[in-house]
């Protein structure tokens, strides 16, 4: 298998959608699992798209885990990276959708936030082989809600300066994983001191910094290469390499928005990779490569789940000759 350039650290998990729209969690009759967890979309999109990918996290010793490593492995995902808590499960997350397909997490059934798996993600057992092959580490803000897990992200960052690693955070907002919301934001804002690359929702621009500019956002962190803001099907802000834009998001028949951001992450690293970082040297060059992320995102939103619906190249490719 050809060295993963790309590293998704972070959760893996069944996301269990509600098959009726528009109800709340108390009205919704069945529900049906789909693999999902950002940082694990994110590899199998960017594996789909032809860049090798690792994911790395924790996973129960348990079937849910088993058929998500098994997941991985067919996709073509490296796994090495993989551990296996003996007792602690794998983790699912319910989820309630409007009659439009927007989703809203729902929380864990009967078990507490931190009870799950991959809130025990170890530090000493990382894989640095992984890190010195690889170009980008992606990964979200969730695993910062156990101290454990927290521990993993804070050593794979160090790693990624150890070996020159580019580190992209997509912000992945979501208090119901943090038992103490309230001691998410200044996390939040200690990490974006170590990022080359910001992927933020509108929402979570708002509640971070206060606008939903990215140029603006950029100005403020100094030191990040880029930042993407994104607002589900309307128009994108980003700023790359000081090349500020705003973008219409692509319109489809959206079936089912989960999974449609991180693609769009996928898409993004995916064309930095390939082409390296000349691809945001010029305006134009930076505005087709946020065109190419919106549209993996926006072919995500086209059937069901989130990994199950991620187009490849070729697909993503023959979009544009239709467009």
């Amino acid at each position: 298998m050809t060295n993963p350039s790309v590293i998704c650290l972070g959760e893996i998990l069944f996301d269990c959608l509600a098959d009726q729209l528009g109800r709340s969690l108390e009205q919704v009759e069945s529900w049906t699992p789909y693999p999902g967890g950002a940082p694990a979309n994110v590899a199998c999109a960017l594996v789909k798209l032809g860049t090798p990918a690792a994911f790395v996290g924790c996973l129960g010793q348990d079937q849910p885990g088993d058929s998500l490593v098994q997941l991985l492995q067919e996709v073509g995902v490296d796994s090495t990276g993989i551990q296996r808590h003996p007792t602690a499960p794998t983790r699912q997350v319910y989820v309630v959708r409007t009659e439009t397909g927007d989703r809203e997490f729902a929380g864990f059934g009967e078990l507490d936030t931190t009870q799950f798996a991959d809130a025990f993600l170890k530090a000493s057992e990382l894989p640095v082989s992984l890190f010195k092959s690889a170009e980008f580490l992606v990964f979200g803000t969730l695993e910062l809600a156990y101290p454990q897990a927290r521990q993993a992200i804070e050593k794979a960052l160090q790693l990624a300066n150890q070996y020159d690693v580019k580190v992209l955070l997509d912000v992945n907002w979501r208090p119901v994983f943090w038992p103490n919301p309230s001691a998410a934001l200044p996390q939040i804002h200690a990490l974006l001191k170590h990022i080359d690359f910001l992927k933020i929702a509108k929402e979570e621009a708002e509640l971070l910094f206060e606008t939903t500019d990215a140029g603006a956002i950029a100005h403020r962190l100094n030191s990040v290469e880029g930042v993407l803001v994104t607002d589900g099907d309307q128009e994108i802000s980003y700023c790359l390499n000081e090349h500020e834009g705003k973008l219409p998001a692509f319109s489809v028949n959206v079936q089912d928005t989960t999974g449609a951001g991180d693609s769009f992450v996928a898409g993004f690293v995916h064309q930095v990779f390939q082409q390296g970082m000349k691809c945001l040297a010029t305006a134009e060059a930076a505005r087709n490569v946020v065109k190419y992320a919106s549209v993996v995102g926006a072919m995500t939103t086209l059937k069901p789940g989130a990994i199950a619906a991620q187009p490849t190249a070729q697909e993503v490719e023959a979009f544009f000759q239709q467009s």
